[in-house]
């Protein structure tokens, strides 16, 4: 275990974005010296630097990393920067320990902490425990893979509570993480653009667990092997299933510990996932202190987060949904595995995955619009599977969907596939096609044929 950072010690911080400014922040307050690294700054980077009081390294080659870490006392890189960086062997070879912001938050904080990692399910899970929380009574708010850092959400002496989304990128770069329940909620091939490789990945996750305190509790997807095979065999353990498991459903009741919490028609959705995503935010909340009519008034109010199978609209009886944020083959399955019948669009730019998976898991899928960088991939995958059209654009995907499909049938956006060769990001990506959607559903209205 490495020691904390006092004052006169000195870090390496690589990257300047939000995670990069928040951990420069909160070390410098503290007296620490600060360096950052920054591969690709802009305009405002050393305006940024200057105000924060670090000394800035400027698309640093290996050799001024090499030195800057001799100096250093930990290496924080950001989540994100590809393991094969040449600051983590560089770290290695210096003998600097690389931390997280999770590990400076355990020296400087001691309130209690819930975690939630997996491949999928991360955001709404999180969410859906705050509110939980909340309407408990309970001071609680969300950090970590968000727009608020954890050691920045530290700052705050009115949280009683933090809801931590854990990604793999912040895990693995963590010494020790012991928060009072977590929970890993699935596992698939993802981010094999960042680590050296699935067992990196792998072993990430399950480090959400390596440092459970004595009383913690490890939440666990009882249908997940990959999962079930890292369950801490010396804490206590929650199961979440459909039918099997201590949060599961029992008749049309979501049930914890064989106690009701709520009907299956009363969420706002009733897609499996959103089933055992439910039981897993209501487990969390339950063990930090949340009440049960908390929980269920949560529930009651809640509603889906945008880009996850949206609905959008209804034209001629086809359905339209927006799933932009399925970036891999796995939420793909999900999605395509709610639905009896889909006309999928999918692609962007593949993050080196083995998109078959997708394409042989989805049997509701009746033909594939493939789009972007990776629709040579996509067409590929279904090949002999589903018949396969590639579309100019968005626009174009949609009309070609819709001339396909059939009333009754959903026309879905589920990508699978990361969306930085057209947007900016999954939620303009989801945007643009929600506006399109609007555009075909007028043009109908009008008379105009698509």
């Amino acid at each position: 275990m490495i020691k904390p950072l006092v004052e006169g010690d000195e870090a390496l911080v690589l990257g300047l974005g939000l995670y990069g400014v928040a951990v420069a922040r909160a070390l410098r307050s503290r007296g620490i010296s600060v360096t950052v690294a920054e591969d690709r700054p802009t305009d405002l980077t050393a305006t940024l630097a200057e105000e924060l009081d670090v000394t800035l390294l400027a698309e640093p080659a290996v050799e001024a990393l090499v030195e800057a870490l001799a100096r250093a006392d930990a290496f924080v890189p950001s989540p994100g920067v590809p393991q094969q960086h040449g600051a983590f062997a560089a770290a290695v070879a210096t003998g600097v320990p690389t931390i997280s912001e999770f590990d400076m938050a355990r020296w400087w904080d001691n309130r209690p902490i819930v975690a939630i990692t997996g491949t999928d399910g991360k955001t709404t899970v999180t969410m859906l425990t705050v509110e939980m929380l909340q309407r408990s009574g309970v001071a609680a708010a969300a950090a970590g893979n968000n727009d608020l850092p954890l050691i920045e959400a530290i700052d705050d002496p009115q949280t009683a509570v933090f809801v931590v989304e854990a990604s793999s990128f912040r895990l693995a770069h963590t010494q020790r993480f012991a928060p009072r329940a977590a929970a890993w909620l699935n596992f698939a091939p993802d981010h094999l653009d960042v680590h050296l490789d699935l067992t990196s990945y792998e072993d990430a996750k399950a480090s959400i667990w390596a440092d459970l305190p004595v009383g913690g509790l490890a939440v666990a997807t009882l249908a997940d092997p990959t999962v079930m095979k890292h369950v801490p065999t010396d804490r206590r353990v929650s199961t979440i299933g459909l039918t099997e498991g201590t949060s599961r459903v029992v008749g049309d009741e979501l049930s914890i510990d064989d106690v009701p919490i709520c009907r299956i028609d009363e969420l706002p959705r009733h897609f499996d996932h959103d089933i055992t995503n439910t039981l897993t935010a209501a487990t969390l909340a339950l063990e930090l202190g949340a009440t049960r009519t908390g929980v269920r008034d949560a529930i009651m109010s809640s509603e889906a987060l945008p880009h996850r199978i949206q609905f959008v609209e209804t034209i001629e009886g086809i359905d339209f949904y927006n799933d932009s944020k399925a970036t891999v083959p796995h939420a793909v399955v999900t999605a395509t595995g709610s639905f009896d019948s889909v006309i999928l669009i999918a692609g962007g730019r593949n993050k080196g995955l083995d998109l078959r998976d997708m394409a042989s898991r989805s049997p509701s899928v009746r033909e594939v619009v493939a789009i972007g960088e990776a629709a040579p991939d996509i067409e590929s995958a279904f090949g002999g599977l589903a018949p396969t059209v590639v579309a100019q654009d968005m626009r174009d995907a949609i009309r070609i969907a819709f001339r396909i499909a059939d009333p009754g049938e959903v026309v879905l956006l589920s990508p699978g596939c990361a969306s930085y060769d057209s947007y900016t990001s999954y939620v303009a990506r989801g945007e643009d096609f929600i506006g399109l959607v609007a555009e075909l559903a007028k043009d109908q209205r009008d008379g105009d044929n698509p």
